[in-house]
């Protein structure tokens, strides 16, 4: 895609938040006492991963009126994501996540304040007209206001000529209703948008185990046209041109040190190629060389990479 006449390569839409995630390895949040805080949000990750390889970033999110949302600002002005569309809510806290640091699945809690408060105001047209891509997540989607707000910005961005994109990680915790999260993905897919997801997320989302094959199948029936699902070990799956091109791209053995991220990694290195006009395959591949650089690495992506490194 040509992005040269857009300001931004990338709008990323819904939570910005703080995670205090413990310090210590533990089975779950009894036994933790000490925790680091640290900026949070699938969508500012992305945001930043984007921008770390040279995209420009932009991104639309709700703080609270406080100093956590201070924080949180200049963590991402720091990753040269653009934050003059953060909104401050008056009233509404920043939203805090409490995680306990495991080698297995956390064991976490959310209190959803400010996040949610995402509004129509904060995503008008002519924004929208500017971004090549538009992106958001299940947790962007999984409450009100911002739910409605998100989906009837797809459709507008959409109809401007701008692809849209979400990470469907679907969590039951923090979106109980498994039936309205379907009805709202199903809205969302049909403004032309571009799945990523896990086979996990896809477990929880309906419930059960598929084939790929049978979860791409379904979002494209939604009017996704291509859908990339990441298979942890087993590398990642593609479908595309509504499921007539399939393809599977293997993973390379890796010694793991973080796992957090690596989704979000994926998928920049993705975009990153989608943008560039490289072909799904060309596109996997780039998500898995830049999954594999966080995995193998503690905290976040290194600033400042050559595009070139996700096909090295």
């Amino acid at each position: 895609m040509n992005s040269q006449n857009r300001t931004y390569d990338l709008l990323a839409v819904g939570e910005l938040l703080v995670d205090l995630i413990g310090h210590e390895l533990a089975d779950d949040l009894r036994q933790t006492r000490d925790f680091h805080r640290y900026q949070g949000g699938s969508p500012a990750n992305m945001a930043a991963n984007m921008a770390r390889l040279g995209n420009r970033s932009a991104l639309v999110a709700c703080v609270g009126n406080d100093n956590l949302g201070v924080y949180l600002k200049d963590r991402v002005a720091e990753a040269n994501v653009e934050t003059q569309f953060i909104a401050s809510n008056p009233t509404a806290p920043t939203s805090v996540v409490i995680v306990s640091r495991t080698k297995g699945t956390p064991d976490f809690i959310a209190y959803r304040e400010a996040d949610c408060w995402i509004k129509p105001e904060h995503l008008p047209d002519d924004l929208l007209k500017n971004a090549a891509i538009f992106h958001t997540t299940c947790f962007a989607l999984s409450r009100q206001p911002a739910q409605d707000a998100i989906v009837d910005a797809a459709r507008r961005a959409n109809e401007a000529g701008c692809q849209v994109s979400i990470d469907a990680n679907y969590a039951p915790a923090i979106w109980p209703d498994r039936e309205l999260a379907q009805r709202v993905l199903q809205q969302y897919c049909s403004a032309n948008a571009l799945v990523k997801l896990s086979d996990d997320d896809a477990a929880r989302l309906f419930g059960y185990r598929q084939k790929p094959e049978e979860i791409a199948a379904y979002f494209h029936g939604n009017g996704a046209p291509l859908v990339c699902l990441t298979l942890g070990a087993e590398g990642s799956f593609v479908s595309y041109e509504n499921g007539r091109q399939r393809l599977r791209i293997p993973s390379r053995k890796i010694e793991v040190i973080d796992a957090t991220g690596a989704g979000d990694a994926y998928w920049a290195g993705f975009l990153t190629a989608w943008l560039d006009g490289h072909d799904p395959a060309s596109c996997a591949r780039a998500g898995a060389h830049l999954a594999e650089k966080k995995l193998t690495r503690q905290g976040p992506l290194p600033g400042g990479m050559d595009k070139e490194e996700l096909f090295g």
